[in-house]
């Protein structure tokens, strides 16, 4: 058995080794082979008994921890997002080929859309018989095809797309070129293809981009990874470049973001401690009310853990509509036509109504096993000593479940303080202020940094980056604090 794992884990090595090669990233192809060696180092030798279990903890630990912060950490320091994701030279090709436009005497091609392991292919066929195959990296011939009324039918390792399946995929058809010397090749509707001239050249003299009809330019600006024209303007493709600390001081420093970011912070502890507090409360209530003994305990147990055994984000989409104004449940029933999510104050109450439903059975489980761990005799001592069922609950049975359960609530609170899905499939962060589409009252700073990520306005993944730099700060230091809390907890009471 250690024979055959040790051979997948060779075969996986080296499936991922050619990718790597190709693309020529030596550092993770280093990475790689020391990984490799390291687990056939740990495995064939009859010595090192500890590291054979901890090797594959450590290795998943950095694959799925480490380096996902890593990378986040360093795409926080760039401007990488939408018009820059690319080098200089990509972002020189896509100005040109987008400015592409057919001149008298372009040469024609009847047009065939394929698709390969690669993405998208044009397979043309030129007016002389020849066919071709193009992609962002050019233009080649294409062998091996059948060519049938002009047009390429068929071809080895390409899955030709349908007239229907072509339409579908109209608007990415019509913005794909193939580039060539002097401009690039576009298609001219769905069965024709031809090449045209680019309007803006690139002048490695100035560093430039140049409009060939108005003599206008736009110089490389190295900073801000754009190509800038003396009036200010910026083209709309640039390149990816490192922008030191911008994006953590535009958080601080722009009064368009500095305002609602800190609102959203507040409302995002606030909504955390909420939920940990209101689903703490109402599931510790639960337990010590089915902590005695009564007929049917098993039973009723079982119906109070049903909401946490149910598909969380199901859950949400159905509280969703039972908040709507028009035909929602809950307005049906008390007879109100309240517009839970179209005010800032119930909007956050019903967040917040949604967690209690789905949180306090978490609760209610764990403070039931801490409250079968607490002895009986130190209950019956407070009895004899004549404390009462309050006394005895606020001096003894809390202090003794806060500190088995303290670093539970932590892990609930970090849990809340990113609950993307409480917020996407409840509110979608509603509700909007007036002419501000990117940030709600209910927005937590994780649906806020997803809306930057990949919002309609355009990715700022490195934007995003530094919020979510911020985010794993904050909630570092409030665990790192509820931790050291609840060490003194435990020398108190131990």
């Amino acid at each position: 058995m250690k024979i055959a794992v040790l051979g997948l884990a060779l075969a996986l090595a080296v499936y991922a080794a050619f990718p790597l090669a190709e693309a020529r990233a030596w550092g993770w192809l280093a990475v790689l082979v020391v990984a490799t060696a390291l687990i056939f180092a740990v495995y064939l030798s009859k010595r090192a008994i500890p590291a054979k279990y901890l090797v594959p903890g450590v290795l998943f630990l950095l694959a799925f921890q480490v380096v996902p912060v890593l990378y986040t950490v360093a795409t926080a320091f760039t401007n990488y997002g939408d018009g820059h994701r690319g080098s200089q030279q990509d972002a020189v090709r896509a100005i040109e080929s987008a400015s592409v436009q057919q001149v008298p005497g372009s040469v024609e091609y009847a047009l065939s859309v394929a698709l390969d392991d690669g993405g998208l292919k044009f397979l043309l066929v030129s007016p002389d018989g020849k066919a071709y195959v193009g992609d962002g990296t050019g233009l080649r011939a294409l062998e091996r095809a059948d060519v049938s009324g002009g047009r390429v039918v068929a071809a080895d390792g390409y899955q030709l797309l349908g007239l229907g399946e072509a339409t579908q995929r109209n608007d990415e058809i019509l913005a794909f070129t193939v580039p060539t010397a002097g401009g690039a090749i576009r298609a001219s509707g769905l069965t024709r293809a031809y090449t045209g001239q680019a309007t803006r050249f690139y002048d490695a003299g100035c560093d430039c981009i140049t409009d060939r009809a108005s003599g206008k330019r736009w110089v490389a600006d190295e900073e801000t990874g754009s190509f800038v024209a003396a009036d200010g303007e910026h083209l709309a493709q640039g390149w990816k470049v490192n922008v030191g600390l911008a994006n953590f001081t535009r958080v601080l420093t722009d009064s368009r973001i500095a305002g609602p970011f800190l609102k959203t912070l507040v409302w995002n502890l606030a909504f955390a401690v909420g939920s940990v507090l209101v689903t703490f409360a109402l599931g510790l209530a639960c337990a010590l009310a089915l902590n005695a003994k009564m007929r049917g305990r098993s039973w009723y147990r079982v119906l109070l853990v049903l909401p946490y055994a149910m598909p969380s984000f199901a859950m949400l989409l159905v509280w969703r509509d039972l908040f709507n104004q028009d035909f929602g449940l809950i307005n049906r029933i008390t007879g109100l036509h309240v517009d839970w999510f179209g005010s800032p104050w119930t909007a956050r109450a019903a967040v917040i109504l949604v967690q209690l439903w789905l949180g306090y059975p978490y609760m209610f489980l764990v403070a039931t096993g801490a409250l079968q761990a607490i002895p009986r005799e130190m209950q019956e001592a407070a009895s004899i000593d004549g404390a009462t069922t309050v006394q005895r609950f606020r001096r003894v049975t809390l202090p003794l479940l806060l500190v088995a359960l303290t670093p539970l609530l932590i892990s609930s609170f970090a849990f809340n303080f990113n609950n993307f899905n409480a917020i996407y499939l409840t509110t979608d962060g509603a509700p909007f202020a007036a002419g501000n589409s990117s940030i709600g009252a209910t927005d937590l700073l994780i649906t806020y940094t997803y809306r930057l990520a990949f919002g309609g306005s355009g990715a700022q993944l490195g934007f995003a980056a530094a919020i979510s730099v911020y985010i794993f700060a904050i909630v570092a230091l409030i665990s790192v604090a509820g931790f050291r809390r609840s060490r003194k907890q435990e020398e108190v009471y131990s």
